[in-house]
């Protein structure tokens, strides 16, 4: 190596998926310097993920491309878990108007597209660049505590190394990053072949507007409509079975005919068949000094809630933050501790989530069947299981050094706040920017408003006919700090101690993303 050029750069993203991309567009926002690395030229062309809840388009926004994600996306209806005769089991409705994080709680898209518009958009911001074409070969220690990444050129084999002061694994499943830094994924034991069919057609199937879900031990299948014209579906494979059985519309049409009732088979289009293994698996760690995993390099979710891929821009989205408040000297490395903390936990309790819903369509027999339709339908009465799955709610985040709960009661504190729009008719997101925020229905006195303009942070006054306020009511408390990611870090009626709280963190300047002054107010109702 001694004959290659070695430049460096503050931050490494290995892999431009989706996970890397937002990673790199959110510290390119913060002003971060970061080098993005792919082995593949172009967009992937294979469909995979088709869905992102509100929450997760969110990170959208913050990103800059919910206008543009609007376009290549469709609302879905939510989820119904039928019997093998098709029969109605549950159904678990997604409102698809505007929810309470700004945007429709369930939609449908094709994910090279999201991928086209992701790359786009990190072209707009100067402190992020793109490298594709190339293999990663090695991640290792450097001097002065950096992380040397040795990659090839995959067209002319030139050798490459760049020293980074941090880096993000994001390549996925296979993760070169997990071997560098000796980790390994926990099987959860659950290992599942499947097919998976993408259809395009003009004709109208005449379906439901939502994910169904068949519950039979024998073939389970899943359905949805992912855009205008484009549909999938998604068989379990039994053994002896591969893709190469399925290569025509004339072997699929006995597995797809429930759902194209009345339509010629000359109107529908085969656009892929393929077989996928579905696992659950976690890593059991995250890091390695400054060497971070996320997304499918840390874990893999079955896809049967629709979460897979949205776990990963949650990983960046709640990582970014954080770095570039390190990286701009404004917290110390040890805050990054609290990145494994907060996203592994809640990464294990989506993967709990999909592996429920994934053995309650497969598992018994006719037992099983007979033991569906008893309890299935019921589900969508008992609290837990409606908040997960019917109003999309996923978990707090654990306590750590950015959630800071009292023993007996968490409140609001760990979960996400509403993106309502205030006022002045700009949505919460868009108006508090990059920074924390505190949200408070009683305006702070001029020494706290010193104190929170000096550590960067921007004030919503929430009045008592607003939605914020009536949030912060339900949650028992007059005040709220909001994190970068919108996760609340404390919340409760001492406006002193939560000022005192608010942590540093003026990562200027910001790149293409418009921020509000430090200490600026809004208010709401």
């Amino acid at each position: 190596m001694s004959h290659v050029a070695v430049s460096h750069v503050p931050v490494v993203v290995i892999g431009a998926g989706p996970t890397g991309v937002a990673a790199a567009t959110l510290l390119a926002q913060y002003g971060v310097e970061t080098l993005v690395l792919d082995r593949w030229a172009e967009v992937y062309p294979q469909p995979r993920a088709v869905h992102m809840d509100d929450e997760v388009v969110r990170i959208l926004a913050r990103l800059g491309v919910a206008d543009e994600f609007s376009t290549i996306s469709r609302p879905a209806h939510g989820l119904r878990l039928v019997d093998d005769a098709h029969r109605v089991l549950a159904e678990f409705r997604r409102d698809t108007r505007v929810g309470v994080h700004g945007y429709a709680q369930a939609n449908m898209f094709d994910q090279p597209d999201l991928e086209a518009l992701l790359r786009a958009n990190l072209t707009r911001h100067r402190h992020a660049s793109l490298i594709g074409g190339v293999e990663v070969t090695d991640v290792t220690a450097s001097s002065h505590g950096r992380q040397r990444v040795t990659y090839t050129d995959r067209t002319t084999g030139v050798e490459h190394a760049v020293d980074a002061d941090y880096v993000l694994g994001c390549d996925g499943a296979n993760s070169l990053v997990r071997r560098c830094i000796g980790a390994a994924m926990t099987d959860l034991r659950f290992r599942q072949r499947w097919l998976v069919v993408d259809i395009e057609t003009a004709a109208d199937l005449d379906q439901w507007g939502g994910v169904h879900q068949v519950c039979d031990p024998a073939r389970a299948a899943t359905y949805m409509r992912i855009g205008a014209t484009r549909y999938r579906w998604e068989f379990r494979l039994l053994d002896g079975e591969t893709a190469e059985d399925f290569d025509a519309l004339s072997a699929l049409t006995g597995l797809i005919a429930p759902w194209i009732r009345g339509v010629d088979a000359g109107e529908l289009q085969l656009i892929r068949v393929a077989e996928y293994t579905f696992r659950a698996q976690i890593a059991d760690r995250w890091s390695r000094g400054p060497v971070f995993l996320l997304g499918d390099a840390a874990h893999l979710t079955p896809p049967f809630i629709g979460q897979g891929m949205g776990a990963g821009l949650r990983d960046a989205s709640n990582l970014a933050w954080k770095l570039a408040a390190v990286v701009h000297g404004d917290q110390p490395p040890s805050v990054l501790d609290s990145y494994p903390r907060e996203r592994k936990a809640h990464a294990a309790q989506m993967i709990g989530l999909a592996l429920a819903v994934g053995w309650s369509m497969t598992a018994g027999g006719r037992f099983g069947n007979a033991l569906r339709r008893l309890v299935v339908p019921r589900l969508g009465v008992l609290p837990g299981i409606r908040a997960k799955v019917t109003d999309g709610a996923t978990p707090a985040l654990r306590r750590s050094r950015y959630v800071v709960a009292p023993r007996l009661r968490r409140g609001l504190t760990g979960t996400l706040c509403p993106n309502p729009l205030l006022d002045n008719v700009r949505r919460l997101d868009d108006e508090i920017g990059c920074g924390f925020a505190l949200v408070t229905a009683t305006p702070p006195s001029a020494r706290q408003w010193d104190l929170l303009t000096r550590r960067g942070a921007s004030v919503v006054v929430a009045g008592a006919e607003g939605e914020l306020g009536a949030w912060l009511r339900h949650g028992r408390a007059t005040a709220a700090i909001v994190r970068p990611d919108r996760t609340v870090m404390a919340a409760g009626a001492d406006l002193e101690r939560l000022v005192r709280l608010v942590p540093t963190f003026r990562p200027a300047p910001y790149d293409e993303v418009e921020s509000p002054v430090p200490g600026s107010l809004v208010t709401d109702g």
